[in-house]
């Protein structure tokens, strides 16, 4: 008999019941597992030591196959890798990855690509006997000669800023902690240098600083403080190179922008156009006036307006350039000196159209596949006729093109190699819809091996994300091919609550909409069956952090669909971590998923928080993953989760978690230690659907 995943003769582990009650708005609600909510008690440490002690045992039948599947995945990585180089300035910049290297090494070659190899970073080695790690970017400075770069060795994203001069190798001796990583900017003077930093508490960046190189750290200047802990604030240099543009941003509700001249770093910032609540604008700037892409005038889907530099930010003044489109959602532009670059949506796909600031003739890019990928890539050269862009597909891996935006020909740079014998034509990728219960049509990407049978007999893994105006496009994944390789479907549904289909999409997938993200994923499931994609008895599911509230909302709404569940750092407790101030990012969430201090919000969340609703029923195989230092989901939100699920449950269905000790909500750091919890989660769902073999 096959050795399988199992608990048979395994005492799983119980959390002790410590009644908590909660009362607001005349309800209380008692949490059994509140405890948990301290990881610095020894109690809970070993709480999360018994249930990965559990899991470990329950799948060590498995272990030698999990760890092929590993191998497997790790086998179709070429390790010795690098990027498409981009110019910027007088330099090539790229990133390489070494032979058995987990992490990225940064270098840059002076003109030309046959020049000497600079390296700059050398991630293996500034990880060498840390548990992780992490480089969140780096800033060049105008001379070419600084850089500044940031790295976490906690995986809280308290990233730590340095400096280090490239010409000498020198590391300066300042290091400014709790920085937001990749949050930074230059000045045009080559000395001053701007950032941000994290409020401890809330792990919102909130202050801006200016600092001199060179000097000592407590001596740096607030130049900006974000004091509203709704917005969610950052710092980047513009392409122009002129401005410095702090951002805040209420997310769905409110912009604002201020600026500071680059040649001018002393200078108090200037607010572009002050914040008002339902009004969005975002910023680019070009020669002598800003490009504004806004939904100023009811214009949901964004419109792009022009304005002079010297009239500002007075919508008077705006000129419409591209008008609101009510079936095209406007995603963002990239300016160059003659053309412009427009990444738009329609019906949920990608579209890059080229538009020549001349003529004003415009064109599109032809992607040829019926659903996929595509993005504007790195293009920090301003007076170029190329466009360097990315795109990829279900069946198409990763691929960067060089598009001249004159001549309209476009050269493949790199694809990205896997190997094993990959053949994109054993594949087949496919887009559906699904009608949901209300009427909406939701689309599917799907993908499958050839020799699949589409007889309602396939095990198929369903995924989708739906929070935040985050679109999931179908892009490739060589590790995904493990599941195709043995038979599954891999279907991505494009629920509310994303942007695939425009913002409203996004609208009608929040706050007081909110269960029409969890309706969206249930009625796919229910299509997929029913069109014979996937057997009735063999539908998984999988989603992570808000993906992974979804994920315990349908198990609750619809625990029968679902042979097995894979629910990756899921945000469950709705309503306790909203009503927790203190919890890091609580504030930042209150307008995507209410504020519970107002009835109304409370009543509606109390309605799906996956916490709150676990019942007394039978519920699918279930494994649920999630790190001890994890700043966007903590860890005691799935810990609780599993504790009462383990309590209430009425079925004989594995239950597992696994907690990592040393990671946050990315999990693990390096490109081989992420490929191991990958490995965990696609060897749970194969060994359930009788696949693993």
């Amino acid at each position: 008999m096959a050795q399988k995943i199992t608990t048979e003769g395994l005492v799983a582990p119980t959390a002790q019941k410590k009644p908590y009650p909660m009362t607001i708005h005349g309800h209380t609600r008692i949490d059994d597992y509140y405890w948990l909510n301290n990881r610095e008690n020894q109690e809970v440490i070993n709480y999360l030591n018994a249930e990965n002690s559990y899991t470990e045992r329950a799948m060590s039948p498995i272990a030698q196959k999990q760890e092929g599947l590993f191998e497997e995945m790790k086998a179709r990585i070429k390790e010795k890798d690098e990027s498409v180089p981009y110019k910027d300035g007088s330099y090539f910049y790229y990133t390489k990855f070494e032979l058995g290297g987990e992490y990225p090494v940064y270098c840059r070659k002076y003109k030309t690509l046959d020049a000497l190899e600079e390296v700059m970073l050398d991630g293996n080695a500034m990880a060498k006997g840390k548990s992780y790690f992490q480089i969140g970017g780096f800033e060049i400075s105008d001379n070419e000669d600084i850089i500044a770069y940031s790295e976490d060795t906690i995986s809280r994203r308290n990233y730590t800023l340095k400096f280090k001069n490239l010409k000498t190798g020198y590391v300066y001796p300042e290091s400014i902690e709790n920085t937001e990583g990749g949050s930074y900017a230059w000045a045009a003077d080559n000395k001053t240098f701007f950032y941000v930093i994290r409020d401890q508490q809330t792990l919102l960046g909130n202050k801006v600083y200016r600092h001199v190189l060179g000097t000592d750290e407590k001596s740096d200047v607030l130049v900006f403080e974000e004091k509203n802990n709704q917005y969610y604030m950052g710092i980047g240099r513009m392409k122009s190179k002129k401005y410095i543009a702090i951002f805040s941003e209420q997310n769905g509700i409110s912009t604002e922008y201020q600026l500071i001249k680059a040649s001018q770093p002393n200078e108090t910032p200037k607010t572009f156009l002050k914040r008002k609540n339902g009004l969005e604008y975002y910023l680019e700037h070009y020669e002598n006036k800003f490009f504004v892409r806004t939904n100023f005038n009811n214009s949901p889907n964004y419109q792009l307006m022009e304005v002079a530099e010297s009239l500002g930010g007075n919508p008077k003044n705006w000129k419409t350039k591209i008008a609101h489109r009510a079936d095209v959602f406007f995603e963002g532009i990239e300016v160059f000196k003659n053309h412009l670059v427009i990444q738009e949506r329609k019906e949920g796909l990608i579209h890059l159209k080229i538009i020549d600031q001349k003529t004003n003739k415009e064109h599109f890019l032809d992607f040829g596949e019926p659903t996929y990928d595509a993005y504007i890539g790195t293009n920090l050269e301003f007076d170029t006729q190329i466009l360097r862009f990315g795109y990829n597909s279900m069946t198409t891996p990763n691929s960067t093109y060089d598009y001249n935006m004159i001549e309209k020909t476009k050269i493949l740079k790199k694809q990205q190699e896997i190997l094993g014998g990959f053949d994109k034509k054993n594949y087949k990728t496919e887009r559906i819809y699904a009608i949901s219960r209300d009427g909406i049509k939701v689309p599917i990407s799907i993908v499958y091996h050839k020799d699949t049978k589409l007889d309602g007999t396939s095990p198929l893994l369903q995924y989708a994300y739906g929070s935040y105006g985050s679109s999931m496009d179908a892009s490739f994944s060589s590790s995904r091919l493990s599941l195709l390789n043995r038979g599954f479907v891999y279907a991505i549904c494009h629920i509310r609550g994303g942007q695939e289909m425009g913002r409203q999409w996004y609208e009608d997938g929040k706050m007081f909409k909110k269960v029409n993200t969890f309706n969206d994923f249930v009625d796919c499931s229910r299509t997929l069956i029913n069109l014979k994609y996937a057997a009735k008895d063999k539908l998984f599911a999988m989603g992570g952090s808000a993906g992974g509230l979804l994920m315990g909302a349908i198990i609750n709404q619809a625990p029968e669909l679902y042979k097995g569940v894979v629910a990756a750092v899921p945000f469950v407790d709705v309503i306790t971590t909203m009503l927790d101030e203190s919890i890091p990012l609580t504030t930042g969430e209150f307008e995507e998923w209410g504020n519970p201090k107002n009835k109304a919000s409370y009543d509606y969340m109390l309605s799906y928080s996956p916490y709150d609703n676990v019942q007394k029923q039978k519920y699918p195989n279930l494994l649920v993953t999630t790190g001890l230092h994890d700043s966007q989901v903590q860890y005691w939100e799935p810990a609780k989760w599993v504790a009462k699920l383990r309590d209430l449950k009425k079925d004989d269905n594995v239950l597992l978690m696994h907690t990592d000790m040393t990671s946050g909500h990315g999990g693990a750091s390096g490109r081989f230690s992420a490929l191991k919890n990958t490995a965990l989660m696609y060897s749970f769902i194969l060994d359930i659907s009788d696949k693993l073999n």
